[in-house]
């Protein structure tokens, strides 16, 4: 999985749901995609009820989820946000 995932996309996608999204004690939430950072800013989280990203210092990130249906439906619902907003 490593590489496939382009920075420009994920930060775009992140910034979006922050700016247009309902906020929550979780962070804010779009389309069905909750975003939040750690403590620090150093770490972002996109997660929704089946898969969590997060994204991470020199581009690093990981999923969290347990098939790879999963995961293409996850990456499905943000391609759509970052196309929609």
């Amino acid at each position: 999985m490593k590489n496939e995932l382009d920075s420009k996309f994920v930060l775009a996608v992140f910034e979006k749901i922050r700016l247009l999204g309902e906020k929550t004690e979780e962070g804010h939430v779009l389309e069905g995609v909750t975003a939040w950072t750690d403590f620090d800013g150093y770490t972002v989280y996109l997660q929704d009820h089946q898969v969590q990203l997060s994204w991470g210092f020199h581009n690093q990130y990981h999923y969290q989820y347990d098939n790879a249906e999963q995961l293409e439906q996850f990456l499905t619902r943000l391609r759509h946000i970052n196309h929609t907003y």
